[in-house]
């Protein structure tokens, strides 16, 4: 078992590496942007399946729209270079949220982070996929699995630590970014140039209604739609932490450089769209019509579908950094299991990463592996986020009052005015197509959040050990000791219950009379001395009778009396024999364990290797 962890995960790291884990402003700009550029391959689509229905004269919107969602990033760039001058420790929207607004923003922002990690997960993933398919139809069937195969080598991958998933996602990151750059310099090279460019097939999608059926809701549709472009510009802020030092100055200018970089993509990619009047396909994904179209199905075609796919997919390690980060946020508030505040072997949060794999994989199979059936779910958490984030840093430079607050409000005030109207705008046209689900979550979440901490709480305060507090030590110790043969783990278990008692009782429910019987003989002859209490049971119950006895004696037991369950248990060689047999130990185990104020305990007996028998030969 260890044997393949270590090959899967690697050996453990030393505390003392967890700054030799650090990411380089290039590394950092593939692990962190990679969610926010891959958006560009979808975003653009996104706005065309609202459009395209409506006809030609409405497909010429398309760029004003990504001209207005562009007009927002920058306005996200610059609220959010703030936000990581003002907390170098990271944590995002949660954090800021908590510190300026209180608790309950505090976590309602921290909810729709983990549920957009989670999302961002599934449709990064869907949409990869989709750009696989694309290129290849025949693996349409296999949708799914193909998914569930992709979260799980980013799973592995992660878990290996943050240092070794850099290194790997880097490349494929770069070579989408320079490939799609280079498929939108030739689209303008050849349209300046009015050099000759197969059009785009007719397409079912694209309708023909008047243009009076263009109103300002179905525009605001548009716009919700490819607000998707943006889904991920928080991750920066929120992995702080993880950059090199300096942080804060390396963070911000890897912001910077992400937001020019989405800037030529996404608007390129939507301009390219336009004139080459592209429309969205089941079958086939808009940059793959574009690509095909400019460049045909040569090598070229083919890059770029493939660090399509990978950007894609690995759109999802942007949430494998900064889900179990700011999960391990707020475990230390005491909001969510303590488990997700430690750091595993590798030096990262490895149960928030198992989790969200788990939770992600969920959603990927209810959905079907559909992008479009997850869209809808997507933006309605980031923009929450980013509103309460952008509300908190206003709070927050009005109480600071440093040099130049006034600015710093302007801008962040800028940010949360536009975020929140842009949620507005996606909870009432995406609300009946899915959004809902996520304005009911989100409260709910909340709801157990904080019954958790209450939980925690009230823990705390039983548990705790005041200055004046005494302690009674017990007077007596009873040890009960189940058996049901008599063998070398049963009298391991009474020597070692004889070395701390005098008061040690056997106690064997009698199902089979003549084994009962067997075992009263040996028993005589090695304790002679020890009681060995016989239970019959009529009705061929273990468990009933025992519990009925233990009832018995901690009725009879005085407040100073201690009373033990020692459990025999015999430890096989090999790890999966250990699964055939101590059936009967374990339910008991769990059974006490959660009904009585007893001591229980296994008593484990190792059961060595077998030697092999040496060959032998007889001569003749």
């Amino acid at each position: 078992m260890f044997r393949l962890k270590n090959l899967l995960i690697g050996k453990p790291l030393h505390n003392s590496l967890l700054v030799h884990e650090k990411l380089t402003k290039i590394k950092a700009l593939a692990v962190y942007s990679s969610d926010a550029l891959s958006s560009v391959a979808y975003a653009t689509e996104e706005i065309l399946w609202v459009l395209a229905p409506l006809g030609a004269f409405a497909l010429s919107f398309s760029l004003p729209i990504a001209g207005i969602i562009l007009l927002l990033l920058a306005s996200l760039i610059m609220s959010y270079r703030k936000t990581i001058s003002a907390y170098p420790s990271g944590g995002g929207a949660y954090i800021v949220a908590k510190d300026n607004l209180g608790q309950i923003p505090g976590l309602v922002a921290g909810s729709s982070l983990v549920l957009d990690y989670i999302l961002t997960v599934a449709v990064s993933i869907a949409a990869g996929v989709a750009a696989i398919t694309s290129a290849f139809p025949s693996l349409l069937p296999h949708t799914v699995a193909l998914c569930l195969f992709f979260v799980l080598v980013l799973m592995i991958v992660n878990l290996r630590g943050i240092k070794e998933a850099a290194t790997i996602f880097t490349l494929p990151t770069y070579i989408f970014i320079f490939s799609l750059l280079a498929l939108i310099a030739i689209g303008i090279y050849k349209h300046a140039l009015g050099l000759p460019i197969p059009s785009a097939p007719i397409n079912p999608v694209l309708g023909s209604a008047p243009q009076s059926y263009i109103t300002l809701w179905i525009l605001a549709k548009a716009f919700s739609s490819g607000c998707t472009a943006l889904t991920g510009v928080e991750a920066i802020s929120n992995g702080v932490p993880n950059f090199k030092e300096p942080r804060s100055r390396n963070a911000a200018k890897t912001l910077i450089a992400m937001g020019i970089i989405i800037v030529f993509l996404f608007g390129g990619a939507t301009f390219l769209a336009q004139i080459l009047h592209v429309t969205p396909n089941t079958n086939e994904t808009v940059i793959s019509q574009i690509a095909r179209l400019l460049t045909g199905k040569g090598w070229f075609y083919y890059l770029l579908q493939a660090s399509t796919a990978a950007i894609l997919i690995l759109a999802a390690n942007t949430s494998y950094n900064d889900f179990p980060l700011v999960f391990s946020l707020i475990a230390k508030d005491g909001f969510v299991p303590r488990q997700y505040a430690a750091r595993g072997d590798k030096l990262v949060f490895s149960n928030g990463i198992v989790t969200l794999s788990i939770l992600s994989a969920v959603l990927l199979v209810v959905f079907h592996g559909d992008t479009h059936n997850l869209i809808p779910l997507y933006a309605i958490g980031v923009f929450l986020s980013f509103t309460l984030s952008q509300i908190g840093m206003v709070v927050h430079w009005f109480k600071s009052r440093e040099m130049g607050w006034r600015t710093n409000i302007m801008v962040n005030g800028f940010g949360a005015t536009l975020s929140a109207l842009v949620l507005v705008i996606l909870g009432t046209t995406k609300f009946i197509h899915g959004a809902w689900i996520v304005i009911v979550l989100i409260p709910l979440i909340v709801m157990t959040l904080l019954k958790i901490h209450r939980h925690y709480v009230d823990i705390a305060k039983r548990l705790r050990v005041d200055d004046d507090h005494t302690f009674e030590h017990p007077e007596h110790i009873k040890v009960i000791v189940p058996v049901a043969t008599f063998t070398r783990v049963v009298a391991n278990t009474i020597e070692y219950a004889l070395s701390i008692s005098n008061d040690v009782t056997a106690v064997h429910i009698v199902l089979d009379d003549e084994k009962a019987e067997r075992l009263k003989a040996r028993w005589d002859k090695f304790y002679p001395d020890n009681m060995l209490l016989m239970i019959c049971s009529p009705y061929r119950s273990m468990l009933g009778p025992l519990l009925s006895y233990l009832d018995e004696v901690e009725k009879s037991t005085s407040h100073h009396e201690l009373i033990m369950v020692l459990i025999p248990e015999f430890i096989t060689h090999k790890w999966w024999q250990y699964f055939l047999h101590n059936q009967s130990g374990f339910v008991l185990k769990s059974v006490l364990f959660f009904n009585k104020s007893f001591v229980i305990a296994s008593v484990p007996y190792h059961l060595s290797e077998p030697r092999k028998k040496e060959n032998t030969t007889v001569a003749k």
